[in-house]
């Protein structure tokens, strides 16, 4: 590891003086979403020029590969990496998945350029170059950002044009055609994303970094006010969008959900009229919902993630749905379930009606489902009192 770390660092250096008569030409590199999940936001990297060296850097570097990766990534533990390499093998990833790039040139001056060089090369060491990455706070955007802004001595932003966009919204209009990862983010993240951003949160998005840094400015040494970007440059003209098509309305969270809903009260009203419970659909509904309530308190309780805490849904989604799963076909534990389903009705129907209120967007598929906890509880409570009048 030392030799390998004397080694970068001598290379550094006759990088840096075979190559001191040229100027730096630094750019800002932006890619436009792919069809893959992890490529809905686009890509953000920066390009240095320097004499023959024209290098990216790329804050993105991640591997599916590494112990436990999954895990790490839903608690919050995921460490992505700064890697440098030759741009030429930057670009074809993307003109292979048929997505724009675009290269903004900035306006620094050769001493900010080589400040950011020199931090950067020092950066993509092996022992520097991993961070503990964050979905919305600290990712492949929001890290150039910082680091131009340290060279720049800070930047004077535009006013965003749209001031009420929130971390969810702004997800929301990349992952139109994906209802269901869009489902899964809502059921994992919590309030934490439902606040108005300012400029720079708007940033962890690569599209609305590009954005602004087209409008910035930042005070050079001489106090004069320097407009960030110099030139902007269409390296690829590819989609701006290439996206998977729409998913059919009929596969969409929204429809499966009513689905689920409307056979969950035509099963209801079945039980009324012959005054008996569908034990196996409650196995089956609350086990799911149980399930699903792991998840969410694992990520609002364990997950060192900010954004999934606090989960009004957790009010719904429960471990303690396990019960019904449970206890269902034991028919000497009718009096603890008949406690569980009238606790539940209570809960559920409480946080229906003051969602409105609380300072947390749902996805419109978790309303009828949450109605099926709901008619489902009143369900067992009325017929188990059926049941005691009749004994």
């Amino acid at each position: 590891m030392v030799r390998k770390t004397i080694l970068t660092l001598l290379v550094t250096v006759i990088a840096i003086f075979s190559a001191k008569a040229a100027d730096y030409r630094v750019s800002l590199v932006t890619c436009y979403p792919g069809q893959i999940v992890y490529e809905l936001y686009g890509h953000t990297a920066i390009r240095i020029k320097h004499g023959d060296m024209d290098r990216v850097y790329n804050f993105g570097m991640f591997s599916f590969s590494k112990p436990n990766f999954v895990y790490r990534f839903v608690k919050g533990e995921t460490d992505y990496a700064l890697a440098g390499y030759p741009f030429e093998y930057f670009i074809p990833e993307y003109v292979e998945r048929n997505s724009k790039v675009v290269e903004q040139v900035l306006n620094l001056s050769q001493r900010q350029a080589e400040s950011l060089y020199l931090q950067l090369e020092w950066l993509r060491l092996p022992q520097n170059r991993e961070y503990r990455y964050n979905y919305v706070l600290d990712n492949c955007a929001t890290r150039p950002r910082d680091m131009i802004e340290k060279v720049t001595g800070g930047l004077n932003y535009p006013q965003p044009a749209d001031t009420t966009l929130t971390f969810r919204d702004m997800m929301r209009s990349y992952s139109g055609n994906y209802p269901w990862y869009q489902f899964g983010i809502d059921l994992a993240l919590g309030s934490g994303i439902d606040y108005r951003l300012d400029a720079r949160e708007q940033m962890f998005a690569p599209i609305f970094l590009m954005n602004a840094f087209q409008g910035s400015a930042f005070i050079d040494e001489s106090g004069h006010r320097v407009p960030l970007v110099k030139e902007k440059i269409v390296l690829f003209d590819g989609s701006e969008s290439p996206v998977l098509p729409p998913t059919p309305w009929y596969l969409s969270p929204l429809f499966v959900a009513f689905a689920v809903f409307a056979a969950a009260v035509a099963l209801t009203v079945k039980d009324v009229v012959r005054k008996k419970v569908s034990r196996w659909f409650d196995f089956i509904w609350f086990l799911i919902a149980g399930l699903a309530g792991c998840l969410v308190f694992f990520l609002v309780f364990v997950s060192e993630h900010e954004a999934t805490s606090p989960n009004y849904l957790a009010f719904w989604l429960n471990p303690f749905c396990l019960v019904v799963p449970s206890l269902v076909f034991i028919k000497t534990l009718r009096k603890w379930l008949y406690f569980y389903h009238f606790i539940n009705f209570a809960l559920v129907l409480i946080l229906l009606a003051v969602w409105g209120a609380l300072p947390q967007c749902a996805n419109a598929a978790f309303f009828p489902l949450m109605a099926c906890s709901i008619i489902r509880s009143a369900n067992y409570v009325y017929i188990e009192k059926c049941a005691r009048k009749s004994r």
